[in-house]
């Protein structure tokens, strides 16, 4: 788990028998960057809003949901879903680091689920592609959690796969996203190692 603002960190288990599958769904749309930059303006006006309520404001991390649910009223509906994707995501990352620090992948990968709708509702990041993708996924056996993962608008899925299903997963995902989208998805398979040593 990393801090960006502090920049401290600490590793996290991931069981041994589990693999993380990266899915491309082979789509770039171009509206990503500029969507990115609307994106960043549109969670700073709601930094400034918060900040003019409430004091040490200086980020939406520093926003909680009792804040939102008190002080997020006055936002115009846009600005309030990008902050509470936010607000609640940042949450969502303590909580997922509580379930793989007790082992819960069930936990874990219902957090997984909860990331990609906010992503797709709220932050409204997400393509059809992507969509798709994690659909798919999370109807297969041994799955516990898909989401998307990067800036959106396409891109990848990350998938939290036990390992015995991961054969079953490739076949199934890639024939059924072929047959919905027309496209083939790139599909990496990944355990967790120590870093460079």
């Amino acid at each position: 788990m990393l801090d960006c603002r502090s920049l401290e960190y600490r590793l996290l288990p991931l069981p041994e028998d589990v693999r993380l599958v990266i899915c491309n769904t082979m789509v770039k749309h171009e509206l990503g960057s500029s969507e990115y930059n609307t994106r960043r303006a549109e969670c700073e006006a709601g930094v400034e809003h918060f900040a003019n309520l409430l004091s040490d404001i200086q980020a939406l991390r520093d926003v909680t949901m009792n804040d939102l649910a008190r002080a997020g009223h006055n936002l115009n509906e846009v600005i309030y879903k990008r902050c509470r994707h936010v607000v609640t995501e940042n949450a969502r990352v303590m909580e997922a680091t509580a379930a793989l620090e007790r082992g819960d992948l069930d936990a874990f990968g219902d957090l997984m689920a909860r990331s990609h709708r906010s992503l797709r509702d709220d932050y409204e990041v997400s393509c059809a592609e992507l969509d798709t993708m994690v659909d798919l996924a999370t109807k297969i056996e041994g799955v516990f959690g898909a989401r998307m993962t990067g800036g959106g608008f396409g891109g990848c899925t990350i998938n939290l796969v036990e390992a015995d299903s991961v054969a079953e997963f490739k076949r199934t995902v890639a024939s059924g996203y072929e047959q919905a989208t027309g496209l083939t998805p790139e599909i990496f398979v990944c355990s967790t190692a120590d870093g460079v040593s």
